[in-house]
Order: structure tokens, then sequence, then C-alpha cells
């Protein structure tokens, strides 16, 4: 599906639509995305990602999960893969043509799109997942993000209990403020329990690069690494497929559907449920009281971001690991609850 641009129902080839983008302009590129004038009066609820479908995390779990609440609340729904950037406005600008009622799409590169794009079409409700706030805000626009960090400072406290070796390391897809700041929360949370633990960091400058994701981890795990906490979209494959290759190399990665790939090694995950979250937006957005405008933080506590021990690995993983997991999770639901209740700060910090 990396070269479709997909609605639920019928997919045509990424190619086709951008030929008949250029040569026939929005009526002709909505048509190729299956989206026509006559769907205006109907609820059309969109989903640009604009990173591929099968990364078994982010966008398998939004695409799962619009397709569920569509059956539920029988609206129209579209997946559209975005992959070139100089296509997004004309997405943004063609579902707005076409009368849709939400459209939610992903990451801050489409921040200038949705500034460009969302108050031209003020009936279209825009949601924006892992995004920033518009300043000033948009009146039709929300933008969600995402407390990740906080997972990440659990995850580095269980790590530092885990470890035999005392070093970690941390992989993130690209170094941008938010990714920095997971990796310092990641280092804190283990400093926290041991000064001493040295804790490495990666970038692997994609999202969508599990042979790059392979090769750092592989290095990582040569230099006596054996947790690695992963940041990184799809790269997350080749971390885990480096973990498998040898008993003991540990991997907290980001999502349930990938604790399968990685029985043995997937220890955990710093859970951020995209799926989750975009149904919570889109279903409040179908709501006749929805107001625009805003940005919301979202963490621990929300049922979209928290660190999940692997069912898997408590069955498969090896037991002197598990037991020294045991051991440390009565920590962790003591630090969740501290920072649950506001008594203790996990600084956000996103300087390297």
């Amino acid at each position: 599906m990396t070269n479709e641009i997909k609605n639920i129902g019928k997919s045509v080839s990424r190619r086709q639509v951008l030929k008949t983008s250029a040569g026939l302009g929005a009526l002709g590129f909505a048509l190729s995305m299956g989206i026509t004038p006559a769907l205006a009066a109907d609820d059309l609820v969109a989903l640009v990602h604009t990173q591929a479908a099968g990364d078994n995390g982010p966008v398998d779990s939004m695409i799962a999960e619009l397709k569920k609440l569509a059956a539920e609340k029988g609206f129209t729904a579209r997946t559209i893969y975005a992959k070139d950037p100089a296509t997004y406005e004309t997405i943004f600008r063609t579902l707005g043509e076409a009368g849709a009622t939400v459209v939610v799409s992903t990451f801050n590169e489409v921040a200038e799109p949705f500034k460009a794009v969302a108050p031209t079409f003020p009936n279209t409700k825009w949601i924006q997942l892992f995004g920033d706030a518009f300043e000033p805000p948009i009146a039709n626009v929300i933008s969600v993000s995402y407390d990740y960090y906080l997972g990440c400072y659990l995850s580095g406290i269980f790590a530092a209990h885990v470890s035999s070796t005392g070093k970690l390391g941390f992989i993130g897809g690209i170094s941008i403020p938010s990714i920095n700041a997971d990796y310092n929360a990641f280092k804190a949370g283990a400093m926290s329990v041991n000064k001493d633990i040295k804790v490495s960091v990666a970038f692997a400058g994609s999202f969508q690069d599990p042979a790059k994701g392979l090769e750092v981890a592989s290095q990582m795990y040569a230099d006596g690494i054996d947790y690695i906490q992963t940041d990184s979209g799809a790269t997350d494959g080749g971390i885990i497929s480096a973990a498998n290759e040898k008993m003991g190399r540990m991997v907290s990665s980001l999502d349930p559907a990938q604790f399968e790939l990685g029985p043995k090694s997937i220890i955990a995950i710093v859970g951020l449920d995209f799926g989750s979250s975009l149904a919570n937006e889109a279903a409040a957005a179908l709501e006749a009281d929805w107001v625009g405008g805003k940005h919301r933080s979202t963490g621990l506590g929300t049922g979209v971001i928290d660190f999940i021990l692997s069912p898997l690995f408590k069955e498969q993983g090896d037991a002197d690991i598990n037991a020294k997991s045991a051991k440390a999770w009565a920590e962790i639901e003591k630090v969740r609850a501290a920072i649950l209740d506001g008594s203790l700060n996990v600084p956000f910090s996103t300087e390297l």
C-alpha cells in the first residue's frame, strides 16, 4: 500500500492520481480519490497519513480505528496516503471542496498546509494529530500533542532495573524537539535509578527506514547495550530484527501490534495509541457541540499514552529478566502515580 492512495473499499495507483491532479485539476483529483461533490451532503471523514501503512504501528492503528468508527457511526471514511509533501495542500483543498465533515492528518509537516487551507473551508473540522498548537488559533482546527516523554521516563527507570550491562540505547527517527525530549526523559529516568548508567542516543534519519534501524541497533547491541528504547515509527522494524538476533537483547517499542514481531526481545512498549486518539477526536468532531481553535496535550492516564509490559515476553522471554521486571514494576507504578498526582515533575527538555 506504500504506493497507493486508498479509499476504504477502493484504491488507485499514486502515479495515476498525480497525473490526474496535474492534468485535470482539483475535480479530477477528487474523482481519482473517490471523492465527489455528491458526497458533500454525507458525513465524510478522511484520514490523510503522511507515513506509509504497513508499519505495525501508528498508521495501521489509525486506519483500523477509522474503519471501525465508520461502521459504528455510519459515516463515509477515506484513507489517503500523502507521500509527497508537494501534494498536501492539494489533497486538503480537494477534501474541503468535496464537503468533508472532518479531515484528520498527522505530524508537524501538515501544519503549513492546514494554515493555508483550513480557513477557506470553515464548515470542515480539521484535526492535526501529533502537532504543535497553532498561533494564532484557527477556529475550525484542533491540534493534538502527546506527552510521550513521560512514558519514556518510565521506560528509563525500568531499563535501569532490568539491564545487566548498565548500557542503554535510544534510537529516534529524526532529531526534532519532541523526540529529543523523549530521549532526555528516558535518560533521566534511568539515571534516577543509577547515576552511573550509560545511555547512548542515535537517529536513523527517517521514520520509514527499517534497514537503517537494523544497522544502528546492531551496532548498539555489539557495543554492549542490552536495552533500546525506540522512537522511530516504521524504522522500529529493523531495530526489532536486530534485537531478535540474540537472546538477552531487549527493546521497548511503540505499539502492541509489534509484540508478536519479537516475543523474546520486545519486553515493553511506550504505547502511543494513535488509533484511539483518532477515534476520540473524530467522534468528538462529529458532535454538534464541537469547538475548534484549541490544542490538546495528551499524556499518562488518558488511555493513549502508557508504559506497558509485553505479555508475550512474560511467557517466552528470559526468566532472569522477567524476574527483574517483576521486581521493578512496583517502582514503575509508584512513579506513574506520582506523575499523575503532580508530585513528580518530569522536565520536558529538547536540547541534546
